[in-house]
């Protein structure tokens, strides 16, 4: 999943958010010098993207660009996907999204020093260009594909990807829609047992 989904599972704890959103960046047991909270977080990102990458209906979402972009299909994926959850927002949460994301980036200026160098770089990106909340139009998607395709130097063609979201919309939004059903009760369990984990080590 991307970043929107990533926050959205991670609950209400300011610091699991931080953690969850920022995992990317913190490789092997480095996640062992940050607080509690962030921990969770982290570990959390860890389990949502093990979930996903091997859930079979995310399989057969990837399994239809694999043909046009090989590895990077699943990438491609969590992006469309990020796209369904901005877009059906409302039946995930009661809090307005445009809301939610400008709640999300003063909670990442209040937490900026425990972000990663690389994520502190990109924070004035995503916070001007309100990415999370751009991320219901296929405009904004096409943009961030765009972006990704210039990170890989241009050889993953992702920027093309639109054409392949407008062509299988239906189904790609199905099945973004059963899979997450699935990822909620996933994380929200995942969530309480690595917290659970933690207070025994108390």
């Amino acid at each position: 999943m991307n970043f929107l989904a990533h926050i959205y599972l991670s609950g209400n704890n300011e610091l699991v958010t931080m953690g969850n959103f920022m995992a990317d960046g913190i490789r092997g047991n480095k996640y062992k010098a940050y607080p509690k909270d962030v921990q969770i977080g982290i570990l959390l990102h860890r389990e949502i993207d093990t979930f996903t990458d091997a859930h079979p209906i995310v399989r057969q979402s990837t399994k239809r660009l694999h043909k046009n972009y090989s590895h990077y299909s699943g990438v491609i994926v969590d992006i469309l996907y990020d796209h369904f959850l901005a877009k059906n927002w409302s039946n995930y949460s009661e809090i307005p999204l445009d809301i939610y994301v400008q709640n999300f980036y003063e909670i990442t200026t209040k937490h900026f020093e425990i972000l990663p160098e690389r994520t502190q770089h990109m924070m004035p990106y995503m916070i001007s260009g309100n990415w999370l909340l751009n991320y219901a139009s296929i405009e904004g998607i096409q943009s961030v594909l765009e972006g990704m395709n210039r990170r890989t130097k241009f050889i993953s063609g992702m920027n093309k990807a639109t054409v392949e979201l407008k062509q299988y919309y239906k189904e790609f939004e199905e099945e973004f829609k059963l899979f997450f059903e699935e990822l909620i009760s996933f994380a929200n369990l995942k969530r309480q047992e690595i917290t659970d984990k933690f207070s025994e080590q108390l």
